[in-house]
């Protein structure tokens, strides 16, 4: 089975074959990313506080901080992908790049530390925005 499925993009096929620390940055507010985030490449289009190809950890954090089973949700979006939460651009399945279930769910519980205070302070909208 080829990892270059023909789903992808050049340009995400592009991010995806960048080295793992091709694209690291140290966050803002002193927040760094952890060394898996970085091997596991997810910095080639994920940031703290920018938005790059997607979201940033942050924006994620914010929208699915506070929500039941969040941590859950975000490990099976590492692992099997998501297309239309963000925009158009798909998010490919890490699992095929060697993500395991155990490193997925330490990067979610990780992404949902990030809100901030003004974030923590919200009650949760009750709503979820990405049910996809």
């Amino acid at each position: 089975m080829s990892l270059l499925a023909p789903a992808f993009s050049p340009l995400a096929l592009l991010l995806i074959a960048l080295p793992a620390g091709a694209q690291t940055g140290s966050g803002g507010a002193g927040q760094q990313l952890p060394t898996l985030a970085t091997s596991k490449g997810c910095v080639a289009c994920h940031d703290i506080d920018a938005r790059k190809v997607g979201p940033s950890f942050r924006e994620i954090a914010g929208r699915h901080g506070g929500q039941k089973d969040a941590a859950n949700m975000l490990t099976g979006k590492i692992l099997n992908g998501s297309v239309g939460a963000w925009g158009p651009v798909a998010m490919p399945p890490n699992k095929a790049m060697g993500v395991t279930d155990a490193e997925a769910k330490q990067l979610a519980t990780w992404i949902l530390t990030l809100k901030s205070p003004a974030d923590a302070s919200r009650k949760p909208s009750g709503g979820n925005r990405d049910a996809r």
